[in-house]
């Protein structure tokens, strides 16, 4: 059965359609993604099927009585209530028609011959409406969504009181809750840890919903989905396959493309060739140069009704290349024994952690265990070229930090204000430099308060490029940005000659990059050699 339907849907916000003329269908039980570089109209296409926005032209179709939950990129609920009564407020619906059915059964016992069989007939045709809500499973499905999302500890807390990483994760296990028959998700993934990661991708994989998902989380991609729609240039192509088939089938289409497009390019000068041809052979040729004109004409008429295929472009790149001046010694960051707290809350005991020169290392655990911290200590030591008895700090380091909020210290400035202060070379090179990093004409005078995400993300990128450093050290480093440009930085990463450091989820960014892992588990730290499959292997034996 087909759950929603696309046809010909376009799409304008007054600057050039952002979706042109886009088809699909979604059908009951399939879990698709929507992928695409930013702005390529994703988040546009959830919010037309939600009815937040309105179409241009073209028809959409859901099936008729569908209920849809959506979670948004941005949470934007304010619950002056606790955590729990969040979630039992998902169950709303499903906690009345219980009460009104226990109501009932009180008035059979009670009712006399006359009333019993009005009663009878309300009472089946209530529990008809609570079986299929699922009714029955609802304290189940409550228990394991909080155990799952691990909400435990926040149950009692106001809501308006977490921080927003948790706020989306209560918002997530309630929209799990509602129990909708479409469901929506805008990055879903955004702040869970690996292990709720893992549980959550199992759980979708179970309720068996039909499942529309904007996520640039590769790994979870290549897990859940068994569609996936991708965005270009206002229009949709449909892969039927998980994110690893579309990348290869991908890749073919284009190559495929490019041949059509060459083959089609040589047919055409061929064809005008002759056109030229036959026409100076029937201006030679009088008076039997009718023939040659004709001929020209039927040639010419052929070429006008061709549809001409497009050149595929290959985007500009960004240029991501981090080049070092001078490397550091071979001892980069030693730490033995160390106790890491937070205020007087010990978060890890008796840290041991080597980091040596060219290692590529990733910290990885919950949320909460101390990863943010501990690589703001190690920054601490570094900048500071601290060393005491727990941690020694190596020779010759020039460090690169961003960490997980990214925040400028005069927001105000523009894009083109701020790389004056740290970019050396006159005013058409620093231009050319920031057109490399996706900063086109007058974006360079966007005000940095009014960037996105992943805009902050490059323009700190590219400072931290002009610095040569042979440190790097990333807090989640692919948050905010779009697939390709985690792509770009992945190579980047790996072709970097110094040392990286790392706290990130991102499962496919740490298998690509990765050669070390350090977990923070029960409040200990263990290492680990390889990526994050080979850790997986030595957790599962």
């Amino acid at each position: 059965m087909i759950e929603i339907n696309f046809n010909k849907v376009c799409k304008d916000f007054g600057f050039g359609k952002v979706l042109d003329n886009v088809s699909f269908e979604i059908k009951t039980g399939e879990i698709v993604a929507l992928i695409g570089n930013n702005g390529a109209g994703k988040s546009t296409i959830l919010n037309i099927i939600s009815k937040e926005e309105n179409i241009n032209s073209g028809t959409i179709t859901l099936r008729n009585g569908s209920k849809i939950g959506y979670l948004k990129q941005i949470i934007e609920e304010e619950y002056d209530t606790t955590v729990r009564d969040v979630l039992n407020r998902s169950l709303k619906d499903i906690l009345e028609m219980e009460e009104k059915l226990f109501e009932l059964e009180l008035k059979m016992e009670k009712a006399s011959v006359d009333e019993i069989n009005y009663l009878i007939v309300k009472y089946t045709n209530l529990q008809n409406k609570f079986i299929l809500r699922d009714g029955y499973s609802a304290s189940k499905r409550l228990g394991k969504v909080i155990k799952g999302f691990r909400l435990e500890h926040l149950l009692d807390s106001r809501y308006n009181n977490l921080s927003g990483g948790e706020k989306r994760i209560v918002s997530l296990a309630s929209l799990m809750l509602e129990n909708p028959d479409i469901i929506l998700l805008d990055e879903p993934t955004n702040h869970l840890d690996i292990d709720t990661l893992e549980w959550f991708e199992n759980y979708l994989k179970s309720i068996k919903k039909t499942i529309l998902i904007v996520s640039h989380d590769r790994y979870f991609l290549d897990r859940v989905v068994n569609k996936i729609i991708f965005l270009e240039k206002g229009s949709c192509d449909i892969y039927c396959g998980n994110y690893s088939y579309f990348e290869e089938e991908h890749e073919k289409r284009i190559m495929i493309e490019f041949e059509n497009y060459k083959n089609q390019s040589k047919k055409i000068e061929a064809m005008k060739e002759s056109i030229k041809r036959l026409k100076e052979y029937g201006r030679r040729a009088d008076p039997e140069g009718g023939n040659f004109f004709r001929r020209a004409a039927s040639i010419q008429k052929r070429l006008d009704k061709m549809e001409v295929l497009d050149k595929p472009k290959n985007d500009d790149e960004l240029n991501i290349r981090f080049d070092i001046d001078k490397r550091s010694g071979k001892d980069v960051i030693l730490i033995k024994n160390k106790d890491l707290y937070i205020d007087n809350k010990l978060l890890i005991k008796k840290i041991n952690m080597n980091i040596y020169y060219g290692d590529k290392i990733c910290i990885i655990g919950k949320n909460g265990t101390g990863k943010t911290t501990l690589i703001k200590e190690i920054v601490r030591y570094v900048e500071n070229d601290l060393n005491d008895d727990y941690i020694k700090v190596g020779s010759n380091i020039n460090l690169g930090y961003i960490p997980q909020e990214i925040i400028f210290n005069n927001p105000k400035m523009s894009i083109y204000e701020y790389s004056r202060l740290f970019f050396e070379g006159d005013e058409h090179i620093l231009r050319s430099a920031l057109f490399k990093f996706h900063f086109f004409g007058e974006d360079i005078n966007k005000k940095i308060e009014k960037l996105s995400g992943g805009e902050k993300v490059r323009l700190k990128l590219f400072e931290l490029i002009q610095k040569n450093a042979n440190l790097l050290i990333f807090d989640e480093p692919t948050n905010h940005i779009d697939i390709e440009t985690r792509t770009i930085l992945e190579d980047a990463i790996k072709e970097f000659k110094g040392t990286f450091l790392c706290v990130s989820h991102d499962r496919y960014f740490i298998n690509k990059v990765i050669n070390k892992i350090y977990s923070i588990e029960n409040n200990k730290i263990n290492y680990y050699i390889g990526n994050y499959d080979n850790y997986k292997q030595y957790v599962i034996e």
